[in-house]
């Protein structure tokens, strides 16, 4: 019933309502936090246009448009934010049941990639090749499953009791070493050094004895040192931490990445070339400028002010997710929040410092910025739970 209006006075009706309604003192657009929204849609646009001006002369991926890519990574985007809306509108403390079931089929995603189903990329068996071109990581989804899987298990604490007991952080541990395991074998050194800090901050801010904290890293640090000397790592990640203690050694082999990264970002100087003016980029002397070294495009296009912009936004993502694990009502939401924060800090870190040549190449996207759907998903799912806490508060 239109109640006398016109039809299309009436959608106009509904959609103001709604909106009114969406805006309202307890509506769910007052109580998102913007900040974060929109520092993590600034980045995943500026991602875009990267994306654009690194690919845009490539035929070979564009199949002659040059605005491929860049479609492609708004597509992947705009799924991207169907995830996080949907991640933010479901009650996160009914996740807790849901969560074995979210760990399960990482776990499954992650053992595909090890059988004929898994494909190999960069020296890393770490895609599942779709059909229509598509492709898929699982190690992404895997960093959700973790950080939702210990943070339910820590956070079951006993009345009166202020800390996760011991036999909880075993669990938690042991729920740790499967998917840090298998993502081992295929081998992505970089995706288990992330997982590895999930591991460690969750547990640190879950309140669980400093000794806990103090034994991972010691095993931690040994084990990096029996993987080096025993030969557990593969030749290529050898060869890569060669090329970052010695860049000079081999300037047309090993070291070749990473040089030309640090020459495309220093050609940029204050202000850059421009976007698309690049010649390090339209030259492509920087292999995947699209992916791993995204952020050699901004330094050269973009200049410091530009990359000074993407590293402020990911400083302001980041403080508003250590707010938002600040003010959760409950750990287990503190615990989601410090795993996300732990995620975004350690992979932007490396992937930044990598093209800077202050960090050895491990192959680890920047979040939101580097071309990639599974990157692009399991960022903004994050982004999504962060939301989600937040406005819990307000229930």
């Amino acid at each position: 019933m239109t109640l006398g209006y016109p039809p299309a006075s009436y959608a106009r009706a509904r959609q103001a309502g709604l909106l009114a309604k969406a805006f309202a003192k307890d509506g769910i657009a007052r109580r998102l936090d913007w900040m974060l929204l929109l520092s993590c849609l600034a980045l995943s646009v500026i991602g875009a246009l990267l994306v654009w001006a690194a690919t845009w002369n490539l035929p070979a991926m564009t199949g002659g448009s040059p605005q491929s890519m860049f479609h492609k990574h708004l597509l992947n985007l705009a799924i991207g934010l169907a995830l996080a809306a949907f991640a933010a509108l479901f009650d996160y403390r009914l996740l807790r049941a849901y969560t074995p079931v979210i760990y399960v089929l990482s776990v499954l995603g992650l053992m595909a990639v090890l059988s004929p189903l898994g494909s190999t990329l960069n020296g890393a068996h770490s895609w599942i090749v779709l059909p229509a071109g598509f492709s898929v990581q699982p190690v992404e989804f895997a960093k959700v499953a973790l950080v939702t899987g210990m943070a339910m298990l820590l956070s079951e604490k006993l009345d009166r009791e202020d800390a996760p007991r011991d036999s909880d952080v075993a669990q938690a541990l042991a729920l740790a070493v499967l998917p840090i395991g298998l993502v081992m074998l295929q081998p992505d050194l970089g995706s288990a050094l992330v997982l590895g800090t999930i591991v460690l901050v969750v547990i640190a801010v879950s309140g669980a004895r400093a000794r806990w904290v103090a034994g991972l890293i010691v095993v931690a640090s040994l084990g990096a040192f029996l993987a080096i000397k025993v030969g557990i790592l593969s030749r290529y990640q050898i060869d890569r931490f060669t090329a970052f203690l010695h860049p000079s050694a081999d300037p047309r082999g090993l070291g070749f990445n990473t040089q030309q990264a640090r020459i495309a970002i220093g050609t940029g100087g204050i202000w850059g070339q421009g976007l698309f003016q690049g010649k390090q980029t339209n030259g492509h002397f920087v292999p995947y400028q699209w992916t791993d070294f995204v952020f050699s495009v901004a330094g050269e296009e973009l200049g410091l002010v530009g990359a000074a912009v993407i590293i402020g936004l990911f400083g302001l993502v980041l403080w508003r997710a250590y707010r938002i694990g600040l003010k959760a009502e409950d750990l287990f939401g503190r615990c989601v929040a410090a795993g996300i924060i732990a995620w975004f800090a350690f992979q932007a870190f490396e992937n930044i410092g990598m093209c800077l040549g202050i960090m050895p190449v491990t192959g680890l996207p920047l979040p939101f910025v580097s071309y990639g759907g599974s990157s692009m998903f399991a960022s903004w799912l994050a982004i999504g739970l962060l939301q989600n806490i937040h406005m819990k508060r307000y229930a």
